[in-house]
């Protein structure tokens, strides 16, 4: 376990300005999902042309970590690129009122551990489409906060807070006083859930050495630390589109040896998620958002 830098080759902001992105909403409550779907399978090429560091860290994993060959890697770039492209259209197609299908595999464990006292520490990722969930999948017992990008635009982060509030969903923006972390604490301490992205380093946090692909790869330590530190579940959600307007959520109980000290805890945590999140990787290659070299030391 070790203090590292940031991933800054690539922020995870949406894109787009604010008046976009309202005339966005506004073009999903006129026009069919289909045919904005079309419109961005014909703009993927610029992205990949103008965005060079995430096409060729993407060609990588493909080639490298997936083993495909050079057209089929090349192939699969674009269809990455427009899988992406069609989860944030889904995301404002949400924000406009639109419905979409959820195939739940592992909700009787969420219900089980929800009707406890204790909180319950929910780990993402940057795979698939977490957020989606969080504006149709209502919890039934304990109030649900989201550790969240505080740098999205107003249109975003306004549209997140007025779904998320009509289903007991709060957000937490991460912010440079780590007042965040107070807040987490708290929300577990009163037996909430708190989700957590756990794939992604930001700033200089601790973390722990995972094998990941056939390489030890650097995880953030902070949502493995904060669950042995308060002796709460851990559940690792994975929510992953199969069709136009069909999502499938995953999910997987992440274990620990609670004989074992705290830091053999949190390393058995983190080893185990990454385990589980090789598996939904290898399962859906072109749904693996990482626009960077996930491997670079």
């Amino acid at each position: 376990m070790a203090d590292t830098l940031q991933h800054n080759e690539w922020s995870g902001k949406t894109d787009g300005q604010p008046w976009m992105q309202r005339s966005l909403i506004a073009m999903f409550r006129v026009f069919p999902l289909w045919l904005l779907y079309g419109v961005m399978a014909l703009v993927v090429p610029f992205y990949m042309f103008f965005g060079r560091k995430g096409y060729q860290a993407m060609y990588r994993f493909f080639r490298k970590r997936i083993g495909y060959g050079r057209w089929k890697s090349f192939w699969n770039v674009y269809l990455n690129h427009f899988r992406f492209g069609q989860v944030v259209l889904d995301r404002f197609g949400v924000y406009a009122g639109k419905k979409y299908r959820f195939v739940s595999e592992g909700q009787a464990l969420l219900d089980t551990l929800e009707a406890l006292p204790k909180g319950i520490v929910l780990l993402s990722s940057h795979v698939g489409n977490y957020e989606i969930a969080g504006y149709s999948l209502k919890p039934k017992e304990k109030r649900f906060n989201a550790l969240v990008f505080a740098g999205e635009t107003a249109t975003v982060m306004e549209n997140r807070q007025r779904l998320l509030s009509q289903n007991n969903m709060g957000m937490i923006p991460v912010k440079d006083d780590l007042s965040h972390l107070f807040a987490l604490n708290a929300a577990l301490d009163k037996g909430e859930i708190v989700s957590m992205p756990a794939d992604r380093i930001f700033g200089s946090q601790k973390s722990v050495d995972c094998r990941f692909f056939g390489e030890l790869v650097r995880f953030p330590l902070g949502a493995f630390a904060m669950a042995v530190q308060k002796d709460v579940e851990v559940l690792a959600v994975f929510v992953m589109k199969e069709g136009m307007k069909t999502y499938h959520a995953y999910v997987y109980k992440v274990e620990r040896d609670e004989q074992a000290n705290k830091r053999e805890q949190m390393s058995q945590l983190a080893s185990h998620y990454a385990a589980l999140l090789e598996d939904i990787v290898r399962r859906y290659p072109t749904q693996w958002f990482n626009y960077f070299d996930f491997w670079k030391q």
